[in-house]
């Protein structure tokens, strides 16, 4: 079944103290709001595959194929005959078969899920015994899911020395392109990437939107930054038939753009994602998961995140009382650091951002801390992606769903409160990009998925939901901050996005994808 938009929403109220990275003192100036629009729905953009029928009095067959889910299909089964009703025997192409009883009476839409992802050709046989007649019609089909390959990390793009693009700042209100697919050792063909995206030497506010060439420019932004500020973003973009992206910077004056990609999705078996609930790995301001204290200038820590068999994971990674400017590079341990960077931040700063990155051999990652003074690190791992996993990612259209600006019925967000937010239940997970914005003092949001069902919030039965321990993201007094967040929607279908501040803010989310088991 193709994915949902949004079932409900709704707020909830709740008391109480959280531990997280705590928010530095505000700063004095305002940032905009994130430079988009609200959208209406959300489609998957799946594919239906035809065979059409063969003229004739006798018998006629005809089938339609349209993806289901990541893995699966709906195919439909017409005859020119309403009676008597026939056996039709359906070939799926992956060794398994089945006959249902078709006719043209009605029309008959049988399911299958394929165990793995690829090019199948399905074929049905329709046989009439009174005639002595035989129809077999036979369609070409391409699972709609992708699995996740690690690689790198590595820069494809940085518009200060000319990689990947012409040298040069990107110009006001227009895009630069990137190749993504045949670009070094990643394939032809593949449908998505995850990009660690950098704003740099800005000098008004704008913000940045990350999509695949061929496409409209959707409304839904990935970054939002001010003069002076160097801002990176973690996007998992849909890469366009052409095999680039487009990055666009919708500010005022011209912005340098770089992107390191930590790996792309493919149609072909690769690594599967398993989401949890946010557990924090790492917190060097309590000894958490390594040696406590702050992480020294120039110095690193190694820490195990995933079981043998993990080839990745997600994570969110936090700086915080960070001494002076710099930066944070996470990569797989026994590896030397990249030159790219994660988290970029300045002196005092709380910041945080998404991070997709290959593991060690052992389940390790490196954490480097890339500044000449000691600063702070919390990390929280958010998912897997292993061989033994079988979420699969399917790209949609970016589309707005939820921005307590422009909807009378959702905010302003609460403070120390949630807003829930019910998708559709059959996903596990949803890709998405949080802004916080209209700040009007220093806090943070947590993202968690929501113990109660729709149904439990209709009858008035909703148990109130633990509040998380997990930090997606930081803001101060004016501030407007976006991160990514691979949100698991738990068993029933709910993302919870908690104000975890004492001031009310606006909340933006923007959808980019989901990850299917089925």
């Amino acid at each position: 079944m193709s994915a949902a938009a949004i079932v409900a929403a709704g707020f909830g109220f709740i008391p109480g103290t959280a531990q997280a990275a705590d928010p530095v003192k505000p700063a004095a100036q305002a940032a905009g709001a994130p430079a988009v629009d609200p959208a209406k729905g959300m489609a998957a953009g799946f594919g239906t595959f035809t065979s059409g029928a063969t003229a004739g009095p006798q018998l006629g067959l005809s089938l339609s194929a349209r993806t289901s889910s990541a893995h699966g299909f709906e195919l439909t089964i017409w005859l020119n005959r309403s009676a008597p009703p026939l056996h039709t025997t359906i070939d799926w192409g992956d060794g398994t078969t089945e006959t249902v009883w078709a006719s043209g009476a009605w029309e008959t839409r049988p399911h299958h899920t394929y165990k793995e992802l690829g090019e199948y050709t399905i074929k049905a046989t329709v046989v009439d015994p009174a005639l002595g007649t035989q129809e077999t019609k036979e369609v070409r089909v391409q699972t709609a899911g992708s699995e996740f390959t690690p690689y790198g990390p590595t820069r494809l793009l940085d518009t200060r020395s000319g990689t990947g693009a012409v040298q040069g700042k990107v110009k006001a209100y227009s895009s630069t392109r990137l190749k993504v697919a045949g670009n070094g050792g990643i394939p032809a063909g593949v449908t998505a990437v995850a990009l660690n995206v950098t704003a740099a030497n800005t000098t008004s506010g704008g913000h940045v939107s990350v999509f695949a060439s061929g496409n409209t420019r959707p409304t839904a932004s990935n970054i939002n930054f001010e003069a002076g500020q160097t801002v990176p973003n973690l996007v998992i973009a849909q890469v366009g038939a052409d095999g680039y992206v487009e990055l666009y910077n919708g500010g005022w004056e011209p912005v340098d753009l770089i992107a390191d990609v930590t790996g792309y999705f493919g149609r072909q078996e690769a690594g599967g994602y398993a989401p949890q609930a946010p557990a924090r790995v790492v917190d060097t301001r309590n000894g958490t998961g390594t040696q406590r204290g702050p992480v020294a200038g120039q110095g690193s820590f190694t820490v195990k995140v995933a079981e043998p068999g993990a080839t990745a994971v997600a994570l969110n990674v936090t700086v915080t009382n960070p001494q002076e400017a710099g930066h944070l590079t996470v990569h797989p341990a026994g590896q030397a650091a990249p030159t790219t960077s994660n988290v970029n931040f300045t002196a005092g700063q709380t910041v945080a951002n998404s991070v997709i990155v290959p593991v060690g051999k052992d389940g390790e990652i490196t954490v480097r801390n890339g500044a000449w003074a000691p600063a702070d690190v919390i990390v929280e791992l958010v998912g897997t992606y292993s061989t033994a996993s079988a979420g699969a990612y399917v790209p949609v259209a970016p589309v707005r769903q939820i921005d307590t600006r422009e909807s009378w019925s959702k905010g302003p967000w609460p403070t120390r409160g949630y807003l829930w937010q019910a998708f559709s239940p059959e996903q596990e997970a949803w890709v998405l990009n949080t802004t916080v914005t209209n700040t009007r003092g220093a806090g943070f949001l947590s993202v968690a998925p929501d113990p109660d069902s729709t149904g439990n919030y209709a009858d008035r039965t909703a148990v109130t939901p633990e509040r998380p321990v997990s930090s997606t993201l930081n803001w101060t007094a004016g501030k407007t901050v976006a991160n990514l967040v691979q949100a698991s929607a738990g068993d029933n279908g709910i993302v919870d996005f908690w104000n975890q501040g004492w001031d009310r803010a606006d909340l933006v989310v923007d959808v980019f994808g989901y990850y299917d088991n089925e």
